[in-house]
């Protein structure tokens, strides 16, 4: 069983969409999104330094971009996804792209509306200094308990021995001084506000009024979700899960659970991967894992799914 999943916010790097546009169509397709949205995503995945794509109105639509431009060459095809994914998942602003990989929106509704989400997460962002830092070890309930302490949440549960703690810059430098037991190591995140947390309530408010336009269609793949990771059967049900998504914390542990419990034998992270299959790789050992960084895996990505789809011998 196959799983496809996209990257969430902190996985963008500089230049790293140059090389997908050599392929056919591929900017065609980026620049009629960015049209779509009045932003230039092929300038920012090209040639924009660190500091500008670190923007989150820049980095959420350029990360939702990617993973679909990447999905859509493996996939010409919607009916090739449908028939070969066993499941497909997001890890935060990456369940938009989740969504439309579902087929619950269409490529330009989910570009459209993580453009709406990055603008309203940056704005609710620029109220309270605020960040987010990965804790590596130590065991999850003492961590949990040690955050709440300084007043911090744990906004992505991953799994593999991972915690991201957000909350006020304050906050987090007080959790670098004296972090919780048995942690190894604590690392900032390149991300410009505390997301996941009540600091982004604002932004699910509007992201709320944006989803009543849309009319989603229920997921031909199974779509797992990160408040709970669950697969979830209704195109309306995306959408509220969304809104909520922003201000309330990412379940990616729960996430694998699931993909274990549904039998995944491999694991496919779109553009720009790495994040995700490094998680995969400590939780679900024997899974065959690849991330997409580079046209230049596409090959043994169709090479995967040929092994790994529903359809394989």
């Amino acid at each position: 069983m196959l799983v496809l999943v996209a990257p969430g916010q902190g996985a963008q790097t500089p230049g790293f969409l140059s090389p997908w546009l050599d392929l056919p169509g591929a900017e065609d397709r980026l620049r009629a999104w960015s049209a779509a949205i009045d932003l230039d995503l092929v300038h920012y995945g090209t040639k924009a330094d660190a500091d500008e794509i670190r923007d989150t109105a820049v980095a959420q639509p350029l990360l939702v971009a990617s993973a679909l431009l990447s999905a859509r060459q493996l996939f010409p095809d919607t009916g090739d996804l449908a028939r070969d994914v066993g499941a497909v998942a997001g890890h935060s602003v990456g369940e938009l792209a989740a969504t439309a990989l579902a087929g619950v929106l269409t490529d330009e509704a989910a570009i459209r509306l993580v453009r709406t989400r990055g603008l309203a997460m940056a704005d609710a962002a620029a109220v309270t200094e605020t960040g987010m830092s990965a804790l590596l070890g130590g065991d999850p309930d003492t961590t949990v308990a040690h955050l709440e302490t300084l007043g911090l949440t744990p906004a992505n549960v991953n799994g593999s021995g991972q915690i991201v703690a957000a909350g006020t810059l304050e906050q987090l430098a007080a959790l670098e001084a004296n972090p919780p037991e048995g942690v190894r190591r604590v690392v900032a995140l390149k991300v410009a506000g505390a997301f996941h947390t009540h600091h982004m309530a604002p932004a699910s408010s509007v992201l709320e009024e944006a989803a009543r336009a849309l009319d989603p269609a229920d997921p031909a793949v199974p779509y797992v979700s990160n408040k709970d990771g669950q697969a979830v059967a209704t195109g309306a049900d995306v959408l509220t899960r969304l809104i909520g998504q922003v201000a309330s914390p990412v379940r990616w542990d729960r996430c694998m659970e699931t993909f274990q419990e549904r039998g995944v034998t491999a694991l496919i992270e779109l553009c720009p991967g790495g994040t995700l299959t490094g998680l995969a790789k400590r939780a679900l050992p024997g899974v065959k894992t690849l991330a997409l960084k580079t046209p230049d895996d596409l090959d043994a990505a169709r090479t995967l799914i040929a092994e790994h789809s529903s359809t394989a011998d």
